[in-house]
């Protein structure tokens, strides 16, 4: 084996590339377990693209098969059925995971210089992420899979002066058919390895600047510990937390995530009672149904995903580790994540009466808490500095234990 292992080194830095970036890799010591949702991202991902392939060997993309196809991969297959559950609810444990991830980076702060382009990347993931999920919406060929993309795909002739167009070009047609299909099928099929592509340049910008830790402070050398064994037990026991939760759905609540009408066969004359996409789009779609205009609720719901970009430039303030020393901020975070549990709500239930109300206050203050953050970040760093930085950050900045520097404006 050590021959072996010799003759690939010679040839390719194998070893070397092991050691530095994945045993040997310098980790924070103090990273908590918020951190383990990475690694279950990478975890879900590489589920999501094996049971897909297994499900692509067995399904039809064709207008009159497909249902068919999924009642054949159910039914026939040799634990079809295991396969596409495990599709289907790793579909919704992936913006799970995905959001918790996201969370977690807001509240520490983890998109703050240097680390800029590392979060961009993983809003790339994000948007690619959400347009895979919506391609393989329609593949069931069920009720609310076509009329939810007809809903969506009428978005884009709020696109001006190309919008017709677009919808056709998008649909193939004039209409959700069999070119539909075909195409969604197609773009399903091959932007996971986008997603693939786009993870292994997130990890080299992680590797670049290191993975930050809850005090939001660079540590020194001294203060890193290798990945493995450290952080891989860490991990596998999250991994082992997730995987039960995971099991419990595909096992005993398999139709938790599906629509009751995605198990009719489509109907182009039949319109469901409430058209609703999948939970992880509920937010967004509530936040393009508060508005009564179509190009500005296209507008709004498009910059409600891509505004998080914009966050290294939002938050002005120089206090390191984010909520966890910002008190202003951290009111700010708890009530954005309030207010997006509203708007799941709101987008999940038909809009009547105070619940148009409560879903366009909901999105004012959704926009207006973005808007807000530069100027309250600002004070909040003026204010934190007058009043004293947390003993806690003092000491960490005054010893020998970090690099950073800090030093409040007059």
């Amino acid at each position: 084996m050590s021959k072996l292992l010799n003759w690939v080194d010679a040839r390719f830095p194998l070893s070397e590339f092991v050691k530095q970036d994945l045993t040997g890799y310098p980790t924070p010591r103090n990273l908590s377990y918020w951190w383990n949702f990475g690694f279950l991202a990478g975890f879900v991902l590489v589920l999501q693209v094996v049971s897909g392939l297994f499900l692509a060997m067995h399904y039809k993309p064709d207008a009159s098969l497909a249902f068919e196809s999924i009642e054949h991969i159910m039914r026939e297959v040799n634990y079809g059925w295991l396969i596409r559950y495990i599709h289907s609810t790793g579909a919704s444990a992936f913006f799970a995971v995905i959001f918790i991830h996201m969370a977690r980076t807001l509240y520490y702060g983890s998109y703050r210089a240097p680390r800029e382009l590392m979060w961009w990347t993983g809003q790339g993931l994000l948007l690619l992420l959400m347009a895979t999920a919506f391609f393989g919406y329609l593949l069931p060929w069920g009720q609310m899979s076509y009329w939810g993309a007809q809903v969506i795909t009428n978005l884009f002739r709020a696109t001006p002066f190309f919008g017709d167009e677009i919808v056709i070009w998008l649909r193939g047609g004039f209409s959700i058919g069999d070119a539909t299909l075909t195409r969604f099928f197609v773009l399903h099929y091959f932007f996971p390895f986008l997603i693939i592509g786009l993870v292994l340049i997130h990890l080299v910008a992680l590797h670049t600047v290191k993975s930050s830790n809850p005090s939001g402070i660079n540590l020194a050398a001294k203060d890193n510990i290798p990945f493995h064994p450290y952080f891989t037990a860490k991990d596998l026991y999250g991994l082992g937390v997730f995987l039960i939760v995971f099991c419990f759905f595909v096992f005993f609540s398999p139709e938790f995530f599906i629509e009751a009408d995605n198990n009719i066969p489509a109907n182009p004359l039949k319109t469901p009672a409430h058209i609703v996409p999948e939970w992880y789009f509920l937010p967004f779609y509530a936040i393009l149904r508060s508005i009564p205009d179509l190009l500005g609720g296209v507008v709004a719901m498009g910059l409600s995903v891509v505004i998080f970009a914009a966050m290294p430039f939002l938050d002005r303030s120089h206090i390191p580790g984010g909520a966890r020393y910002r008190p202003v901020y951290r009111i700010l975070f708890y009530i954005f994540v309030l207010d997006f549990a509203v708007l799941t709500y709101v987008g999940a239930v038909p809009p009547s009466g105070s619940l148009v109300v409560i879903g366009q206050v909901a999105t004012f203050i959704y926009f207006a808490l973005f808007a807000l953050l530069p100027f309250i970040s600002k004070a909040e760093e003026k204010w934190l500095c007058k009043r004293g930085l947390p003993a806690e950050v003092e000491e960490l900045l005054k010893s020998k234990s970090s690099p950073d520097k800090f030093n409040c404006p007059l």
